[in-house]
């Protein structure tokens, strides 16, 4: 537990993740609460959050991640928040300036994170993640999640902004089939706010936008230089770039043909 003057929630979103949720919640023990938001898991994630002590486990429908996550910061009872996933590490030398910080008689509104990307148990240097950063400690007050983005949701700061130095680990990669659902669950939510905001499908951004995607991550983003684990990152999202694409074109057509059913 934390035993400075400022107080902490931590907050994290889940969905089957037992494979890391153990790792997540032991590294962020220092946290004066802890609250986690479970979109009714189906591999025991829900079960072994209920046996832990000093965890607050809720179970709420997902829809989208600003709108989970936003259920979830409404539940927070301290004004500082440290926002982090189910696959997320947090090392005991970030613990330690997470807690320096918030003390701080200058403490910003809001702090971004650099992350270090792992694949299974080895880093990812390359592959487009190493510039990669996150706003994942904030105070309540001052931020909230605006409801812009449905996927890699936004967070509206009202004040200064920091960085962390150290950085937070992220597994982003458990296997090949964990990963491919991820990314093609990403592109369809990303396809409903392209939808929502009225954009119309292009075949040519069909064809042209997942191949830059890969070259961008493969190429320019030097993942070639994490030989076949960047060859699988890059074409994976490439494939949430298509699965965008792909969704948005059957939303188009389900809706004309909504619109041509209701016609006098």
């Amino acid at each position: 537990m934390n035993n400075s003057d400022q107080k902490i929630t931590a907050l994290i979103i889940t969905y089957n993740e037992i494979e890391h949720i153990k790792m997540c919640l032991d590294s962020i023990r220092f946290a004066d609460e802890i609250i986690v938001v479970d979109s009714f898991s189906t591999d025991g994630t829900y079960e072994y959050l209920l046996e832990q002590e000093n965890v607050n486990v809720i179970q709420h429908p997902f829809s989208n991640f600003t709108a989970q996550k936003s259920f979830a910061l409404e539940k927070a009872t301290n004004n500082w928040v440290l926002f982090i996933d189910a696959d997320e590490v947090v090392t005991d030398k970030l613990a330690s300036e997470i807690k320096d910080t918030v003390n701080k008689p200058d403490a910003l509104a809001a702090y971004w994170f650099y992350r270090t990307f792992m694949f299974k148990t080895e880093r990812l240097r390359f592959s487009g993640w190493q510039t990669d950063k996150n706003i994942r400690l904030f105070q309540k007050n001052k931020c909230r999640f605006t409801d812009a983005k449905l996927v890699h949701e936004t967070l509206e700061v009202d004040g200064t902004t920091g960085i962390l130095k150290e950085k937070l680990t992220h597994y982003c990669y458990k296997n090949y089939a964990d990963y491919k659902g991820k990314m093609l669950s990403y592109g369809r939510l990303k396809a409903k706010e392209a939808f929502y905001k009225e954009k119309q499908f292009n075949y040519c951004l069909f064809i042209f936008k997942p191949f830059w995607k890969f070259v961008h991550h493969y190429l320019i983003r030097l993942g070639f230089l994490d030989g076949k684990k960047g060859i699988i990152i890059s074409y994976l999202n490439a494939l949430s770039v298509w699965e965008r694409y792909r969704e948005l074109k059957r939303l188009r057509k389900k809706n004309e043909i909504a619109y041509l059913l209701v016609m006098p």
